[in-house]
């Protein structure tokens, strides 16, 4: 099949860079104002928000305090139980020791609502949203609802953690 040539037309040429006008203001100008108008929407945004009243603590921050709990029982009863890993042999004590006393320790953190128990629930969200995730790829049939059943409610506890601890403040250095 024959091609047919065209004719190119010229490029268009760029005007060249004029100097800023006094009308056109700068780049660093038009971030200044963009950064200005951020920080008074985060302003905004932080005089709606109440602090936490003595004992309160989110509903999402419970229920991440009930997951690191049942987390935990889990562990413990799955090692206890006797149940193999993949490989056929049984994990090592100290694994799953430091594992449950971890899920513990997130669990008590949690339920008194401190800032550094929600950072670490996110944080270990956030790597089993990416590892699920991957999974999902070559998931198929039951082992994509699987991975649906636990990706969902972890992206919704992830998202709603993050809305959580705008509220719960990281503490003050004495």
């Amino acid at each position: 099949m024959a091609r047919r040539s065209r004719k190119r037309r010229p490029a268009a040429r760029a005007p060249a860079q004029a100097e800023p006008t006094a009308a056109e203001p700068t780049a660093a100008e038009v971030r200044a104002r963009r950064r200005a108008r951020t920080e008074e929407k985060n302003a905004a945004v932080r005089a709606t928000l109440e602090p936490l009243r003595e004992g309160e603590r989110p509903r999402a921050v419970t229920v991440a305090a009930v997951v690191a709990l049942v987390l935990a029982l889990i562990t413990l009863v799955t090692y206890l139980s006797g149940a193999d890993l993949s490989d056929g042999q049984r994990p090592p004590l100290v694994l799953a020791a430091a594992q449950t006393g971890l899920m513990l320790l997130m669990a008590y953190g949690l339920w008194r609502a401190r800032y550094w128990a929600v950072l670490g629930m996110e944080a270990l969200l956030g790597l089993v949203i990416v590892i699920f995730s991957l999974s999902a790829v070559s998931a198929s049939g039951i082992g994509f609802l699987i991975v649906a059943g636990v990706l969902i409610p972890a992206v919704a506890l992830f998202w709603f953690l993050v809305k959580a601890m705008a509220r719960i403040q990281m503490p003050r250095r004495p």
